[in-house]
């Protein structure tokens, strides 16, 4: 899709879903390395489909880095000598139905273009492949595809999933309404949770279709079912 038609898309959803414009920050005392190495890119089978829709996936960053803490590979997002992470960019997948188009070919990533990113999703290797799997197969220029990231993930507000943690009977289903209410336009059945088998929470993904307006999450993207019970890592 040509970049302009892209960015406007994005802009008509936000104007109509009238999303606030400036994010609830996500990382703290986060900064940018002044260089940053990016490992060469995978190269699969492409599968090029039609796009129907898109994914937001937010990964939930006390919990992805609970026993990473002293990983050299997730030093950034982990350590805290480079910031405090709460929801984190997995990715932005484009969808097709019940698949996915995925490996479509592009230009590699620039590093000046990975280095922006890394308060937004805090792992270079984790921006390389998701260019590369999903973002090219939404737009040719990898400046387009983080901009639209940037764009949705900003366009969020986060209620405080620190007091959410501590609710009585927390389900997934409250996890959903919690965030659907903070965000106008949003409903719980655009929110896809999920948890990990002992019922800690993983990620949330967040489900649009064609125009970037939120969209019912099929199956698999939905995830837990509304009475499933959810614990919150507070990363304390």
């Amino acid at each position: 899709m040509a970049p302009r038609r892209l960015i406007s898309k994005i802009g008509i959803a936000c104007a109509a879903a009238a999303l606030p414009q400036v994010a609830q920050a996500q990382s703290f005392q986060c900064r940018l390395p002044q260089r940053v190495e990016l490992p060469a890119p995978e190269t699969e089978r492409p599968r090029r489909l039609p796009v129907t829709g898109y994914t937001l996936a937010l990964t939930w960053s006390p919990e992805f880095c609970r026993f990473r803490e002293s990983s050299a590979k997730h030093a950034r997002q982990c350590s805290g000598r480079e910031g405090r992470f709460g929801f984190t960019v997995h990715g932005l997948w484009p969808e097709s139905g019940d698949t996915w188009p995925q490996w479509c070919g592009g230009g590699d990533l620039p590093a000046s273009e990975a280095r922006r990113n890394l308060c937004m999703t805090p792992d270079a290797a984790l921006l390389v492949h998701e260019w590369a799997k999903h973002g090219t197969c939404m737009t040719r220029r990898p400046e387009t595809y983080f901009k639209v990231t940037r764009i949705l993930y900003n366009g969020l507000r986060f209620p405080d999933f620190v007091r959410i943690s501590r609710e009585d009977n927390l389900t997934a289903g409250k996890i959903r309404t919690r965030l659907a209410d903070a965000n106008p336009g949003w409903f719980p059945e655009a929110i896809g949770v999920h948890l990990d088998k002992k019922g800690w929470l993983e990620e949330v993904r967040l489900c649009y279709d064609e125009r970037f307006m939120p969209t019912r999450c099929n199956t698999s993207l939905y995830g837990a079912g509304n009475d499933r019970p959810a614990k919150i890592w507070r990363g304390l």
